[in-house]
């Protein structure tokens, strides 16, 4: 038997789910993790054959007597994994320490989670990039400037998701995000690219032992995760219903030029909405970032809503034996909406519920942990058109109160970008399809455990 120890196993809080399918194939799953075991999910506990709790997680050495614990009575550890981008480098050093080789070692580490080195990987799989600066100084930063013009982006060249991401439009925002990254940040390494017009595309990806994707899925983000935090925002994305060939071209040149094996991952791209002299035409594909892990949230349940199968058994199936044989039925268009809390929004949730009862999938408040990113409020159904999915988003995220008919039609400019390989078709009306016809009223909000992990879509 197999011994598999999952880091933190209870966040993101569906991915018990990997632990509940690798255990069903046999294999015995040990979670480490700084939960009490008595407030683990049932489900949880029924999917681990033992749980070691840490008082932090964070604190290494009490981690890597855990690892050590579970080898003393279990014997060599086969996996170590934990899914999740803020482990990604703890994983690592585990593995190093304790010579499992079956994932990155640590020295794999600068070209996975470093933005500067992830580039000369991208070129070398024939993918175009941003160009950028390491932040140094204000001159140094107004003479990169001055090649690509403002706005330019900032962010921390080893960061999770869009945390303590900007963009800056003119010196006086460059002066000041200097001033805050010296008092605040004065030892943490600066990226600064130039800026991109384009939606995000992404391409997710289940690579068995010899590199070869298993499965493959993509979604599309229209509305940037840098703006849906700094401006407090709504947030969507949808798991498109067919991946388009240049993305899954463009997915499989990187797991190449990375090396990537037995994972599942999430790489990032841009589709240009617009010509950029520096990158190309509207519509090409450009490098983002690579996540060597499952996208974040819940989006591997919306992968098996899109796809009809279920990614948490392949990533078990192809850990365990190397290959699946679950099948992969129909396809959808799957849609996440993330309701920001406090706007006064024209359908109640009650009369979404009622509308779109037969389509909805998952429907829930979203933890603390993610709300920066996902809104407060979340809803995830599938639809077999676009033109459904377009009305969805449109019913959903309906506000009463400032310029709400300047709302809508921000909204149906963003997902006008449409289908990437198919020419644009006339888009519907994009106003509330039926006027309520009860008074609208607050959801209740649910009480929610607040965890102390940190989780990104």
């Amino acid at each position: 038997m197999q011994n598999f120890i999952f880091i933190s196993p209870n966040f993101p809080t569906n991915y018990w789910q990997f632990c509940r399918e690798l255990k069903n194939n046999g294999m015995n799953v040990l979670g480490i993790g700084d939960q009490p075991y008595d407030e683990l999910k049932p489900e949880l506990k029924d999917s681990l054959n033992e749980y070691y709790k840490v008082g932090s997680l964070e604190n290494y050495d009490e981690v890597y007597r855990a690892v050590a614990f579970f080898i003393f009575k279990y014997g060599r550890i086969d996996w170590l994994e934990s899914n999740n981008e803020y482990w990604l480098e703890r994983d690592a050093a585990l593995r190093t320490d304790f010579h499992i080789t079956s994932g990155f070692q640590t020295e794999d580490m600068p070209r996975i989670k470093y933005k500067s080195k992830m580039k000369e990987y991208y070129r070398k799989a024939g993918i175009a990039t941003a160009r950028y600066h390491m932040v140094d100084d204000l001159n140094g930063c107004k003479a990169f400037i001055k090649q690509v013009g403002y706005p330019v982006v900032v962010k921390p060249d080893n960061g999770v998701g869009a945390s303590d991401t900007y963009k800056l439009s003119n010196d006086e925002e460059l002066k000041t995000f200097l001033a805050y990254k010296a008092e605040n940040h004065p030892d943490v390494s600066y990226i600064m690219e130039e800026f991109v017009h384009a939606e995000v595309n992404s391409y997710d990806a289940i690579i068995d032992a010899s590199g070869n994707p298993i499965f493959e899925a993509g979604n599309v983000s229209p509305m940037s995760i840098m703006d849906i935090v700094n401006d407090n925002d709504n947030s969507i994305y949808y798991i498109i219903k067919d991946l388009p060939e240049d993305t899954r071209a463009a997915g499989r040149a990187v797991v190449k030029s990375f090396g990537v094996k037995s994972r599942f991952v999430h790489f990032e791209f841009f589709r240009m909405t617009e010509n950029q002299a520096s990158m190309g035409e509207k519509g090409q594909i450009v490098a983002l970032e690579v996540n060597m892990r499952p996208c974040g949230g819940f989006t591997p349940d919306m992968i098996n809503f899109a796809r009809s199968t279920n990614v948490y058994k392949i990533w078990a199936d192809m850990i365990a034996f190397g290959g699946t044989d679950m099948p992969v039925g129909e396809h959808y268009y799957c849609p996440f909406v993330g309701r920001r809390d406090g706007k006064n929004f024209v359908y109640s949730h009650e009369q979404i519920m009622q509308k779109y009862q037969k389509n909805m999938k998952m429907v829930d408040r979203i933890p603390d942990a993610l709300s920066g990113a996902m809104g407060n409020q979340m809803y995830v159904a599938t639809f077999s058109t676009r033109e459904e999915m377009e009305q969805f988003y449109s019913d959903v995220l309906a506000v009463t109160d400032g310029d709400a008919a300047a709302a809508q039609a921000a909204l149906s400019q963003v997902l006008a970008l449409g289908e990437p390989t198919k020419a644009l078709t006339p888009k519907p009306n994009l106003s509330p399809a039926v006027k309520p016809t009860t008074a609208v009223t607050k959801t209740p909000t649910r009480a929610v455990t607040k965890t102390s992990r940190k989780g990104r879509k």
